[in-house]
């Protein structure tokens, strides 16, 4: 690595990393920062979109499709680093159901190894290992809703918090590595003012009904924020290739004709947004830069 800068990103599946993360995991790794992927389960359950691969049932056979989008998609944003939480098939897709309110929630039934159903102290340990090796300064993944509400994706911030509270605690399982202190953790959001210049790009080619019933103007869902409450916004411009070929890779999830996808990676002017959940504060508000003040020294 040519730089100090250490990087991880805690996703849920295969293809979460490119669609939320996927212009910022490109920008730190072609600035030579140490980019760690960590990704919680396969997708066995995901929702295969594409006729062509029908034939991939929920299980074994998806998972592994997946795992190859994955390294396909690894490959466009120049990732080299990206592990499996507790190594492949560890923890399985736990699927998902719909709310009410149009949220995603967790199913009536799932299996024993559903990720939702794991032991949060032994999932955390597993990255506490990881955190411990790779030492990084900073760490993403989703806030507490999950951003929509997946199981998963709710797993997933449970298991970063804890595990980057118990990395720190010195004489605390030293068989893990010795104790490291993340600097900062970060949740992914979505700016409202971004969605804003999606949704009117939208309507000005003759798309509606984008969203249903959202409105920008008023109380906002949980996976959208106040422009005023994003602490860090990366642009995607510089590398919207890298992003757009990241989610091509993922063929049995993504199709870029959607006019979801399509208006979410045709504006180079959109950015990818985070907000600040622990440790040291931006030095001078909002910014560009994940790593912005923090003391890089080992």
């Amino acid at each position: 690595m040519t730089d100090d800068r250490r990087l991880l990103l805690v996703h849920a599946h295969p293809d979460d990393e490119s669609s939320s993360t996927g212009a910022t995991i490109a920008r730190y790794c072609a600035e030579g920062a140490h980019v760690t992927l960590v990704t919680c389960t396969l997708g066995e359950e995901g929702e295969v979109i594409r006729d062509s691969l029908a034939h991939l049932s929920p299980g074994a056979g998806l998972a592994s499709h997946r795992l190859d989008e994955l390294h396909a998609a690894a490959a466009a944003l120049g990732l080299t680093d990206y592990v499996r939480l507790g190594g492949d098939g560890r923890f399985h897709d736990s699927g998902m159901a719909h709310a009410e309110d149009g949220t995603a929630t967790a199913r009536d039934e799932t299996t024993e190894t559903a990720f939702w159903n794991a032991d949060l102290l032994e999932a955390a340990l597993h990255l506490v290992a990881v955190l411990r090796d790779r030492r990084p300064q900073v760490v993403v993944s989703y806030d507490p809703f999950g951003m929509y509400g997946h199981p998963d994706h709710v797993m997933a911030h449970r298991v970063m918090t804890y595990a980057c509270a118990l990395s720190g605690v010195h004489g605390y399982r030293p068989e893990l590595g010795a104790p490291w202190s993340v600097a900062r953790t970060f949740w992914v959001t979505n700016s409202s003012a971004d969605m804003a210049a999606i949704r009117d790009a939208a309507k000005a080619s003759g798309v509606q009904e984008f969203w249903g019933d959202i409105d920008l103007d008023g109380p906002l869902p949980p996976m959208i924020s106040r422009s005023e409450d994003v602490d860090v916004r990366v642009p995607v411009g510089p590398y919207r290739t890298n992003k757009v070929a990241a989610l091509t890779a993922h063929q049995s999830q993504v199709d870029l004709e959607d006019p979801f996808w399509r208006f979410m990676t045709d504006m180079e002017t959109l950015g990818e947004s985070f907000r600040l959940a622990t440790g040291v504060p931006l030095p001078d508000g909002p910014s560009t830069d994940l790593f912005d003040g923090l003391d890089l020294r080992p």
